[in-house]
This record gives structure tokens, sequence and C-alpha cells, in this order.
């Protein structure tokens, strides 16, 4: 990989991973409902599930779609059906008042977080855009590693931004209502994420 195309990948990875998505969205309710010690697992989870989709997806697991066309459509309704999911959650989550105490309510776990990449239309599209458009027509393993790797690294820094900015605000929204408010906001936000799977015929 020329460094001329690393340095593309790296302006996309950081673009794409920065920007509000599914991801984000649910650090942001994470970080402001139980603080960034306890969203830990959950920014492992994206940290370390992303980068392992990218490489899988670099090795060639979209010909199962083309071989098997059903499996695509079944992850378009599993990808529906559990950002529904997260969404009633973070909708009901009842927010906490320290990092410390549970408050009847968890954070994503890490193979929660980890395997919601399978069913997040955001990360397939960066996904198949990091493999088809960043890196060799030959695609080896070391090319799509450091691909994955590049993503890895620049994902440390968007997954504590959008943690920290969500336990930060925990001391603007100090009345149950306004988190609720919030919180209520977050979830609409998230499935309102489907729209451009619904209007471009791909749900």
């Amino acid at each position: 990989m020329t460094i001329e195309l690393l340095t593309a990948l790296a302006a996309f990875a950081f673009i794409s991973l920065i920007t509000p998505g599914p991801n984000n969205l649910m650090l942001l309710a994470s970080g402001m409902n139980y603080g960034w010690l306890r969203t830990i697992p959950h920014m492992l989870g994206i940290g370390i599930g992303f980068p392992v989709m990218i490489v899988l997806v670099g090795l060639g697991i979209m010909q199962v779609f083309e071989l098997v066309p059903a499996s695509y459509t079944v992850l378009k309704i599993l990808c529906a059906a559990y950002l529904c999911y997260l969404a009633w959650k973070i909708a009901t989550a009842a927010p906490v008042q320290s990092d410390d105490s549970s408050g009847g309510t968890t954070p994503l776990t890490f193979f929660q977080a980890a395997a919601f990449q399978w069913v997040n239309p955001k990360a397939w599209a960066m996904g198949v855009t990091a493999i088809s458009v960043y890196t060799p027509p030959d695609r080896s393993l070391t090319t799509v590693v450091i691909a994955s790797l590049t993503f890895a690294l620049i994902g440390i820094v968007s997954l504590n931004c959008w943690t920290l900015l969500g336990q930060q605000l925990r001391r603007l929204l100090q009345a149950p209502v306004a988190r609720r408010v919030f919180n209520v906001g977050c979830a609409l936000v998230l499935v309102a994420s489907l729209y451009p799977m619904i209007a471009w015929g791909l749900l």
C-alpha cells in the first residue's frame, strides 16, 4: 500500500468514524447514562469488533452474500430489528448517578458491541468502501490488515471523544426529565439511521 493510498484511507477512516452513526450515538448515550469507565467494554467491543469485520470483508466474506442472496436479506432484517431493540433500550435506560452504581440498568457488553457491528448499516458501508476503494486490487492479507489497523488506531480517538462527550453532558442534564428527553432523542435518531436503507430500497 502506497503512502498516498494510506493517507487517503486514514482521512476516510477519520471522517467516517468521527461523524454521527449508530455506534457513536450509543456511546454518547452510554457515556451520559453510565460514564466513561463503565462504557469501556462497549468501546472495546467496537474498537476490536469493527477492525475484525474489515479483515473478514477484505478476505471475501461479501462473496457469501453473492452465493446466497437470501443471507443478505436476513442480515438486513436483523439489522433493523436489533437497531430498534437498542433504541428501545436507550430510550428506557434509567440514568445512574455514579460510575459504580447500577441503577437497575447496564451498558452494552464487549460481545454485544462487537456483534452489533455485523448488523450496523454504517459499519458495513464503511468496511466495504474501505476495502473496495482504499486497498490495492490484489487485496493481500497485509494490505487488509493495514486497513484494519488504521481504523483501529483512529477509532481510539473517536470512541473516547463520543463517550467523554456523553459523560460531560451528565453535568448539564442533571434533572431526570432532561436525561429522559435526551435518551428518547438519541433513540429516535438511532431509528432514523435506518432511513437510508428504506429510501434506497435496501430494506
